[in-house]
């Protein structure tokens, strides 16, 4: 369930109107959520009215639920998301939308089909081509992580087991038994090209079937010695699996064209046939004489430069390596990093570089013992630290990062550094690589190559002791040791020393003047519930005699909206938040009788021109042209004065405001 305080509002809202799929349209004004429901038999309004954050309930030909200004937006849009859809769009539908239990199914199918939607546009509209090709890189090989773990696993008790059986530790008897072991563990990467080629094509829109033929032709079967197949590039023979996991991407993204363009040409009839023969043709040829000699050289440099910086480096590389792994994780840069261990492991048996960006989860633990240590008064932190170790122990960094240390600023830096005295000490020993990729942390040390998991656990361990000095003496912001209940509330002395410190708020006085030159009147006159009930707040209305709009009070505009029927703005003096609505019903009019003068954020002065309204269009339109000043903090008000009567001109006092 969300915990969203937006989104827990938007579903107690659609509980009680019969549910997504008893609405037909929605969308938000300056104060509202303006919702047209399919069948209103459904909707529950006294329920509706109790809702915690519902100011109101104006009922119509469209549905109109008063939440306030603000609040509004986000609820509007945590309500379409559950959708799918944009505001104003329509609504998806069901075909079981007449049946008895219509609302219960409905409701899990529509918001099923909203997550998959939403989650198609979220990614289309927000991603660079860069993040994109990272995301892709992320889907093709996160769902092979278990099979890595475990194969990796197997393939490391296996190699302990052979060296045991090297200096007779264990008999040789046991040679069938590592033989099975190898041959299991073999089996994710032998075919390992396969696997990520069925990965990729699902992932490119392509089939899979046919990813994965790229992924068996990189291994060029059927060709055994003497016969070879020539790169064409230098004349050596290619090698079976050259180009490996970098050739397989290259050659199924490319594949996943080449099927589309004949899915579209082809005719119906014979497009089963000739499609995939066609596309496997030539990605075959283009896969063996153009993409492996090209991944190939890709290949090989990648790794060389790689092994030359750790070599060349040493302390210094991995001290680079280990501090910057935590920034390029929370940016989503890390995902292209796997790819690159998985070819290492291809090339050489294993990666040398995982073990060193390891460090970075060990800096993080450190950091946050430093912190429990330091923060020990503070019990909401502490006990986010309690939640967050054992899972930062054994490799998943995330909950130490966005719960610790990043929110507190400096620890996450000291972390970072932790890191890096751990990735130095692994870059000063040298070659101390993984088997195969999984989780960091104290769970990566049975998949450490060649007997060095005690090197790996002593640099581990320096990443635990370099986060822990680093932070403990230069890391601790002051605020972080402040005495706290676990709920976030100050204790004792603490408390009062706040209280004592927090000034006292003084009562200010403060003229608002008529935004508009015509007649004052009281909102309870305006003709509209929301306001002349007072849901959003207190304050006047004018009907105006000509469009010009001017501001009420010295402030700074906070928000306009997109219908330019209302803008929002904050007084310089007692801080009142204001809503200043042009009409009433005038969202509907789309913007075209306004004309905003202002911009967000822009300071103003008392009698400044914000807007110009056409009363002549929004008269034609049938729509009433009051112009309403309401204060939406009232909780922060002690009393409103009227001093204005009958008819009153813009930049004119009109009521008095009295701060708490």
């Amino acid at each position: 369930m969300s915990t969203d305080k937006y989104a827990v509002l938007g579903n107690a809202i659609y509980d009680q109107i019969g549910g997504i799929s008893n609405v037909q349209s929605l969308y938000h004004c300056m104060t509202r959520l303006r919702i047209v429901i399919k069948d209103k038999s459904k909707v529950n309004l006294e329920g509706l009215k109790k809702v915690e954050g519902v100011l109101g309930v104006v009922e119509g030909d469209t549905l109109e639920i008063v939440v306030g200004p603000g609040v509004n937006t986000k609820v509007a849009q945590k309500m379409v998301d559950a959708a799918g859809v944009k505001e104003n769009e329509p609504f998806p539908t069901t075909s079981t939308e007449n049946s008895a239990n219509s609302y219960k199914q409905d409701k899990s199918e529509v918001m099923q089909k909203a997550n998959e939607v939403h989650a198609a546009q979220k990614a289309s509209l927000k991603n660079t081509w860069w993040r994109a090709a990272l995301q892709h890189i992320s889907a093709i090989f996160i769902p092979l992580i278990p099979a890595f773990i475990g194969a990796g696993l197997i393939s490391g008790v296996s190699g302990i087991l052979k060296n045991m059986m090297a200096v007779k530790m264990v008999p040789a008897s046991w040679s069938l038994s590592l033989t099975v072991l190898g041959v299991i563990s073999s089996g994710l990467f032998f075919y390992l090209n396969i696997f990520v080629g069925i990965n990729a094509a699902k992932e490119f829109g392509a089939t899979p079937g046919l990813g994965g033929i790229i992924g068996g032709i990189v291994m060029l079967p059927g060709v055994v010695a003497p016969v070879t197949i020539p790169n064409i590039f230098d004349g050596q023979p290619l090698a079976p699996g050259q180009g490996g996991i970098i050739g397989v991407l290259i050659g199924v993204w490319l594949l996943s064209y080449v099927e589309k363009f004949f899915h579209k040409h082809i005719a119906d009839s014979i497009d089963i046939i000739f499609t995939p023969f066609l596309t496997v043709l030539i990605m075959g040829l283009a896969t063996i004489f153009l993409i492996m000699p090209f991944a190939g050289w890709l290949s090989n440099s990648l790794v060389g430069s790689i092994n030359w910086v750790l070599k060349v480096g040493g302390p210094i590389a991995g001290f680079i390596l280990g501090t910057a792994f935590l920034p390029m994780v929370m940016l989503g840069l890390h995902q292209i990093l796997t790819p690159i261990h998985l070819q290492m492991i291809q090339k050489m048996g294993y990666t040398p570089l995982l073990p060193i960006l390891a460090m970075a989860g060990g800096g993080q633990v450190g950091t946050a013992i430093a912190l429990w240590v330091k923060c020990r008064k503070n019990k909401q932190l502490t006990k986010l630290i309690k939640g967050a170790l054992p899972v930062g122990i054994l490799g998943v960094g995330e909950p130490l990062i966005y719960g610790v240390s990043l929110p507190l600023g400096r620890p996450f830096i000291t972390a970072c550094l932790g890191g890096g005295v751990g990735g130095a000490v692994l870059g000063a020993f040298g070659n101390v690589g993984s088997v195969a990729i999984g989780t960091s942390g104290v769970a990566l040390i049975p998949l450490i190559a060649h007997n060095k998991a005690l090197i790996y656990c002593i640099g581990l361990l320096s990443a635990y002791i370099g986060g822990f000095i680093l932070t403990y003496f230069w890391g601790v912001p002051k605020s972080a040791m402040v005495a706290k209940n676990e709920d976030g509330s100050l204790v004792g002395a603490a408390a009062d020393a706040a209280e004592a410190e927090t000034p006292q708020a003084e009562s200010v006085t403060v003229e608002l003047a008529s935004p508009v030159s015509g007649q004052f009147e009281e909102l309870s006159a305006v003709p509209d519930d929301v306001f002349s009930q007072k849901m959003v707040g207190d304050g006047f209305a004018v009907v105006p005699d000509n469009g010009t709009i001017v501001a009420p009070v010295d402030g700074r505009i906070l928000t306009i909206m997109d219908t330019k029927h209302a803008v929002t703005m904050e007084s310089t003096a007692g801080k009142l938040e204001l809503v200043l609505h042009f009409g009433v019903d005038t969202v509907e009019l789309k913007g075209a009788p306004f004309e905003i003068k202002v911009a967000s954020g822009q300071e103003v002065k008392r009698g400044d021109v914000i807007a110009e309204m056409n009363i002549a269009a929004v008269k034609d339109a049938q729509k009433p042209t009051d112009i309403m000043t309401i204060i939406t903090n009232m909780e922060d008000v002690a009393s409103i004065s009227p001093v204005a009567s009958a008819k009153v001109a813009a930049g004119e006092t009109a009521i008095v405001v009295k701060t708490k």
